[in-house]
């Protein structure tokens, strides 16, 4: 064969693979082209939209971990809670309970939840170890509401950017949220139990470096109130014999009670590098080490609620189990500044002898208060109805007062000095009901769109004008939150009616609590 003719063949066999070239990559466009709104639906499936236009994150492990159909699973989880006991006499600030499915762990969750059952938290704060996905540092969800065959539960966007912003620790990633079940499987007990309104901030541990649970503790110390629950979502051992698990998981649980965070960090090596079959003391052992941490900045105390494993159900295996613990953590310092029933009802008296004194003798009550927490300085509102109707409402924003005297002053001012009314006559004192607004320091905002009614107290501000609404004029009004900006601007603060629209007002929320 001549060196012509090799040529020859070489040239057409490099021309037929770069057009074999050129079709597999043409191809290979048009189906990525057709297969790409597929993919992009499919990475997005917990990003559903709902009527209101806000992104849902789809129940992912209903019909699995526990009953798709809402009326099964009410009745399971009422049931569960029928049975358990609490021992309880404040709400706890903490709870860790198992996360396994519910014919496995839920005796067991049921005890903690039985602890918060009725309880008011404004917050809960879930942690947990990602159990689908590898990643660094902490994942915070960026849905707007999770769904469980119970209804929608709201995430709480604003704390979620606040605890972003406190340092690199925290990154915002709905997507390791989607199918993970671990914080999931915490919703529909946590429905059941609290009352509607609560939100929720979901946070995972990824590939966890060494100090990160320290970090988010510090963060956590910072942002929880006593209004807060933190769920810390983990179960025990995996998968020694029942003997075996029964005799570890009991000393991981008095250890996490008692907040010795060495002494479990050195009982998890050994187990683990010592016992037959266990594979990990503890899943979710890095929100367990933040628990002790924030217990041990705050005061914390912890008490053991229960413990099981999957060995002592009718579908357990004894030979290889899980374990299961329920744990709650009852603050002391947390405790002692909220306003419990006690110290609201205390403010609602001081308030009504303080008007029913001046009026009748034009003299202040002198008042003795002996609790550190109504020493806080906190801005109040006191406001005075007569059949429904308004008599008298002022108040302060913020006070360089403790909360005792302002809310002493507050009531006189309502009941003598609000121009709208003439002052309250000794003839009216029967008939005056009282509402007490405690409030929390205004944040500043960009959006307006941000204010959520209801919830929102909200302040508007441009030169020398000023007005404010407290959350609770929402309720009473019905008002949509454009009506509801529209005449706090005008009428509150002698603005334009869409003053609120312009960058140059300057908008601040806070909320209250209204008692």
């Amino acid at each position: 064969m001549t060196d012509k003719s090799l040529s020859f063949k070489k040239n057409i066999f490099v021309a037929w693979s770069l057009a074999l070239f050129i079709f597999v990559l043409f191809f290979s466009i048009i189906i990525y082209i057709i297969l790409s709104p597929m993919l992009s639906d499919y990475h997005s499936a917990g990003l559903k939209k709902n009527s209101s236009g806000q992104h849902v994150r789809a129940a992912a492990v209903a019909g699995g971990f526990y009953p798709a159909e809402k009326s099964v699973l009410i009745e399971q989880i009422e049931n569960l809670l029928a049975d358990a006991s609490s021992t309880a006499t404040s709400a706890p600030a903490a709870i860790i309970v198992p996360h396994a499915g519910y014919d496995y762990s839920g005796t067991v969750a049921a005890a903690a939840y039985k602890a918060i059952a009725g309880r008011s938290y404004r917050r809960v704060i879930l942690v947990g170890s990602s159990h689908r996905n590898y990643f660094s540092h902490i994942a915070a969800d960026d849905h707007d509401i999770w769904r469980t065959p119970l209804g929608e539960v709201a995430v709480d966007r604003e704390t979620i950017d606040q605890l972003a912003g406190l340092g690199r620790l925290i990154n915002i990633d709905g997507q390791v949220h989607e199918s993970d079940h671990v914080l999931e499987v915490q919703l529909p007990f946590l429905q059941i139990v609290l009352p509607a309104g609560f939100r929720v901030v979901p946070l995972l541990f990824g590939n966890a470096d060494d100090e990160d649970y320290a970090e988010l503790a510090r963060i956590l110390a910072r942002v929880m109130t006593a209004d807060d629950l933190l769920v810390v979502s983990s179960d025990l051992s995996h998968y020694p014999k029942y003997e075996e698990a029964v005799r570890i998981d009991k000393e991981t649980l008095r250890l996490i009670a008692e907040k010795k965070l060495d002494g479990l960090n050195d009982h998890i090596e050994k187990s683990e590098k010592t016992v037959t079959g266990e594979e990990t003391v503890a899943c979710g052992a890095d929100g367990i080490r933040t628990a002790i941490s924030l217990a041990e900045k705050i005061g914390w105390q912890g008490n053991i609620l229960k413990y099981a494993n999957s060995g002592d159900t009718k579908i357990g295996d004894k030979a290889r189990v899980v374990g299961y613990g329920a744990l709650a953590f009852y603050g002391s310092e947390m405790a002692e500044m909220s306003l419990g029933k006690v110290k609201k009802t205390a403010l609602l008296d001081l308030a009504k002898k303080t008007v029913e004194e001046y009026v009748r003798s034009g003299r202040t009550l002198d008042y003795k208060n002996a609790s550190a927490r109504l020493e806080a300085k906190e801005g109040a509102f006191v406001t005075l109805t007569i059949n429904e109707k308004l008599r008298g409402c002022i108040g302060l924003i913020t006070s360089d007062k403790s909360l005792w005297q302002t809310v002493r002053d507050m009531a006189i001012a309502a009941a003598s000095d609000d121009p709208r009314f003439t002052p309250v006559t000794a003839a009216e004192l029967p008939k005056l009901e009282y509402e007490v607004s405690v409030l929390s320091e205004p944040k500043k905002i960009t959006d307006w769109r941000q204010i959520e009614l209801g919830r929102h107290g909200v302040i508007v501000r441009r030169g020398r004008s000023s007005g404010v609404f407290l959350p609770q004029v929402a309720d009473d009004t019905g008002w949509t939150l454009e009506e509801f900006l529209g005449e706090l601007c005008e009428q509150k603060a002698g603005l334009s009616r869409e003053c609120y629209k312009d960058p140059q007002t300057e908008i601040s929320v806070f909320t209250a609590d209204v008692f």
